[in-house]
Formats: C-alpha cells, sequence, structure tokens
C-alpha cells in the first residue's frame, strides 16, 4: 500500500491497538485457512492467497528495517533494490502453507519485539518508505496496521471490513480519500461523491 498516512489526531496506543489486534486477526485467518486453498485466487490481480502471505510476512521484515534504522540511524530502506519486493513475494508464494504460516507467524513476533524495543525518543527520528515518503518512525505502526487490517479481508475467508473496528474503518477511508484526492483528476470526483452530490461511486485508480 501506497503513499497513505496516519489519520490526523489518531494516539499512537490506538495505532499500536490496530496493529495487534489486526496481527492476531489475519494470522488466525491464514491458521484456519486449508492448505489447497493457499492457490486460490484473490482480488489483487496476479496474486493468490500464498502471495497474499508472503508479501505479509516481507512487509513485517520491511518494517523491522525501518525500525533498525529509527533506533541505530543506520540507514537501512525497507527494500535494497525496486525488484526486491516483488522478487521475494513470488519466492515467498512457492513455499509450502505450512512453512508460510511459520514465516508469518516469526515475523509478526519479531515485529513486534521491534515496535516494543524501540526506545521512546526514536519514534520521532526519519526513516524513508519504500515509496520515498520522509516520515517519523511511529509511521510504521500506521503501515502495519493497513496491511494485516486490508490484506485479511483480501484473503476473501469470511471477514468483511464490516468486522474491523469502526474507528479503524473511519481511518482507513480517511487514508484512502486522501490518498485518492492527491491523484489529480479523482479529487473532484470524490468530493462528489463523498459530499452526496454524485450518485455513483467514481472509479478511483488502485490502492495498491
Amino acid at each position: 500500500m501506497s503513499g497513505l498516512r496516519t489519520p490526523p489526531q489518531t494516539p499512537p496506543d490506538a495505532v499500536r491497538r490496530w496493529m495487534d489486534d489486526g496481527t492476531a486477526r489475519f494470522l488466525a485467518a491464514v491458521d484456519a485457512l486449508p492448505d489447497a486453498e493457499f492457490a486460490a485466487a484473490t482480488a489483487l490481480p496476479g496474486w493468490s492467497r500464498a502471495h497474499l502471505v508472503a508479501h505479509v510476512h516481507f512487509n513485517a521484515e520491511a518494517l523491522l528495517r525501518l525500525l533498525h534504522w529509527a533506533r541505530t540511524g543506520e540507514r537501512t530502506p525497507m527494500y535494497g533494490s525496486a525488484g526486491q519486493r516483488g522478487a521475494e513475494i513470488e519466492e515467498g508464494a512457492a513455499r509450502s502453507p505450512s512453512r508460510l504460516r511459520e514465516l508469518v507467524h516469526a515475523s509478526a513476533r519479531e515485529l513486534a519485539g521491534g515496535v516494543d524495543g524501540l526506545p521512546d525518543e526514536a519514534w520521532d527520528n526519519e526513516v524513508v518508505t519504500a515509496q520515498g515518503r520522509t516520515v517519523p518512525a511511529r509511521e510504521v505502526l500506521w503501515m502495519r496496521t493497513r496491511e494485516v487490517a486490508v490484506h485479511t479481508v483480501d484473503l476473501d475467508v469470511g471477514t468483511g471490513f464490516a468486522d474491523l473496528p469502526e474507528d479503524l474503518n473511519t481511518a482507513l477511508v480517511a487514508d484512502a480519500a486522501r490518498k485518492h484526492s492527491t491523484a489529480g483528476s479523482e479529487a473532484a470526483a470524490l468530493a462528489a461523491w463523498l459530499t452526496g452530490r454524485a450518485a455513483k461511486a467514481p472509479r478511483l485508480g488502485p490502492w495498491l
């Protein structure tokens, strides 16, 4: 997910709660998924459920690199090259369902430990996202929240947005609207629809 930012006025402890709860929800969905269904397609073009699980695993590792950057000052980007993200996902998607479960659980634990271990003063240290945005390290909490929340829905195993906390959905709406409102002609169409001046939602560009 690209170009999105923590909704204003959201306390950090609330974002951490969303992250932890969303991670638990995602992992439970993965654990309940039969092995044979990892190969099923998702709504994300070209991605199976295995691709999705691999992506969430490698996302945790990438965010850990940002936390290392914030803690030590050593520049450790999320990805070493433009192609690393895609290559990792493709490689990960070829692994067995049991191995994918192990990996996504392990990286989630490591990320939680990295969050717990970051000194209070380091949360204001700046890091750079994969999209080139310079942000304070606290943005990592929201970046991970988005991943686990939306991708739990993408797994298509019975969890929808209506099953997410209302305050989290409110934050996701605000964030998505902010992203699309910077996309030139989309802003006017989105404003017309959200204010009730247009009967149909506009056709928007991709989120992912």
